[in-house]
């Protein structure tokens, strides 16, 4: 993930839960970076460009944000499920 997906990804996060300020933006983006990490090890994806990603990252660093990370794979259980099958066709699709 470079800077700018970052920064994309702190605006949209930061709309998200209505914080209009700067002072946590570092942590922030430490959150978004490991819940990008996670839920490309959760599903298998990476293109920050896809939606569904975009709002599991989002969504990951909300529970984070709220001390409640425990809560989020079964919460989110059958979108992570279907990205990654999502993911998967898709890569069968390239190799046959």
């Amino acid at each position: 993930m470079n800077d700018d997906q970052i920064e994309s990804l702190l605006t949209d996060f930061k709309s998200r839960i209505s914080i209009y300020h700067s002072s946590e933006d570092a942590e922030l983006k430490n959150m978004l970076k490991a819940s990008y990490d996670a839920v490309n090890r959760m599903t298998g994806v990476s293109d920050i460009n896809n939606a569904q990603f975009k709002e599991l990252v989002i969504e990951r660093t909300r529970y984070v944000y709220n001390d409640q990370v425990e809560f989020f794979e079964d919460n989110f259980l059958s979108t992570i499920i279907g990205l990654s099958l999502q993911a998967y066709g898709e890569e069968d699709d390239d190799n046959g």
